[in-house]
């Protein structure tokens, strides 16, 4: 038993944030943030607008691409770390308004690693025969944890979902996959409060400790090993090579970081699709809109090979070979 890939979908809000646009609200320049991130823009969503309301729309585009009614799915997983309220679950909401009565929801929290995890999650439950339909969304809403008078992290962040439907099938799209996690990193990149160790008060509110904290310098390093191993360990689980990957879609966190990872693994950049500079970093939605870029913008056809690897907060990184 394995799975297939049905279809994808994704969606971005309508709002564009520029460089330009940065430059008004903190001291920064449109050469200083593109030089170190390869960054032009990204989208920012609605006032009003959540992860739910972000994921219903690249679910439900997913499941009208392959005709596909939502009452089928056994399985509704979402990847997001700016769920719309601590609990219920951003799965449960999106099922609700899918109409998807028959399957059960629910969120994982792998930050920017959330999709892969999601898809390992998954191949998992449709391969132990407890889903035969899956829909893996991963939405992200990283305006809300941005603190937009830190130049160093407000320049990076965007909004934005995907979505995979995902169905049983005798031949098995996964060749290979590689998850990881490393909690002694835990401090070098997090929102240190508005959880049960940190409750919301006064004072939180005050320090801007809801907001996405980061030690750059120090995870660029650690990023670009940790991904450069999931992906020679993905590759060798599929038993594959490289040049036998059609396509390459990474996590758009950081051009250099991606430039890195791809050179260590001695593949051409010609290979790689970017869309960092339109969309920044969308956390777990941004190897999935990626994903569905690629498909949908006829870069890759059908029996294709493509390598996706990403590395986020916890610390935690993946890597899967996929035929599409």
């Amino acid at each position: 038993m394995g799975i297939k890939l049905l279809s994808t979908g994704s969606y971005l809000p309508d709002r564009v944030l520029s460089n330009a646009d940065l430059e008004k609200m903190v001291e920064t320049s449109d050469e200083w943030i593109t030089t170190r991130t390869g960054i032009r823009e990204r989208r920012i969503a609605a006032p009003g607008q959540a992860a739910s309301d972000l994921g219903y729309e690249s679910a439900r585009l997913a499941l009208q691409r392959a005709d596909f009614p939502a009452g089928k799915l056994d399985a509704i997983i979402t990847a997001t770390i700016t769920g719309d309220h601590p609990f219920p679950s951003t799965g449960c909401l999106i099922q609700n308004r899918l109409g998807a009565k028959n399957a059960f929801a629910l969120d994982i929290s792998a930050a920017c690693s959330g999709f892969l995890y999601g898809l390992t999650l998954a191949r998992g439950l449709i391969n132990s025969g407890q889903a035969g339909n899956v829909l893996l969304v991963a939405s992200e809403v990283m305006s809300r944890v941005t603190d937009y008078t830190d130049r160093s992290t407000c320049v990076l962040l965007g909004d934005g979902s995907g979505a995979v439907l995902l169905t049983a099938d005798k031949r098995d799209a996964v060749l290979g996959s590689f998850i990881a996690s490393d909690g002694s990193f835990a401090h070098l990149l997090w929102a240190p409060a508005g959880g049960s160790r940190q409750p919301a008060s006064h004072e939180t509110v005050n320090q801007h400790l809801h907001y996405m904290k980061m030690e750059g310098q120090a995870l660029f390093k650690v990023a670009v090993q940790a991904m450069s191993e999931a992906a020679r360990t993905a590759l060798e689980r599929a038993g594959k090579k490289p040049e036998e990957i059609a396509f390459i879609v990474p996590h758009q966190a950081n051009l250099r970081i991606i430039q890195a990872v791809v050179k260590s693994l001695g593949v051409s950049m010609d290979k790689v699709y970017l869309n960092i500079e339109r969309y920044g970093n969308m956390s777990a939605a941004s190897v999935a809109v990626g994903l569905d870029e690629v498909i949908t913008r006829g870069l890759v056809h059908s029996g294709d090979l493509v390598l996706m690897f990403t590395f986020g907060a916890g610390l935690t990184w993946a890597a899967t070979v996929l035929r599409v």
